[in-house]
């Protein structure tokens, strides 16, 4: 059966997005083949959101990668010690304390602390 969730980052800079994902967020990995590094990211948890609301509301389908952590402040502490670098401060939203930790050549990744009851460690 199903092992695992394999997710896909695109980067208009790959090497510094591994590099970033190696050196400063610290995941251990494979080197799939010259450099095409492939990280063990933890455990892992699917959510899946509507894309349509009754009162109007919508977006295009899309697909989302957010990482989760125990305790934001110190998270966000340790990973800015290590040149992280954040879009705006952490804030409270209705599923948790977020903040948007800025990936070189690959955008903005979403960084929560859940308020909700969380699955990955079932």
């Amino acid at each position: 059966m199903i092992t695992a969730l394999h997710a896909l980052l695109y980067s208009e800079d790959p090497e510094a997005t591994r590099a970033f994902f190696r050196d400063v967020v610290g995941w251990p990995y494979v080197d799939a083949h010259g450099g095409w590094l492939i990280f063990r990211t933890g455990p892992s948890e699917l959510g899946v959101h509507p894309a349509s609301a009754p009162d109007g509301w919508s977006t295009p389908v899309h697909h989302e990668v957010a990482l989760l952590c125990d305790d934001i402040d110190e998270t966000v502490a340790e990973l800015r010690a290590r040149g992280a670098e954040f879009a705006g401060e952490v804030a409270e939203q209705g599923f948790g304390r977020v903040a948007m930790l800025v990936v070189p050549g690959a955008g903005e990744l979403i960084l929560y602390q859940a308020s909700h009851p969380t699955a990955h460690d079932l």
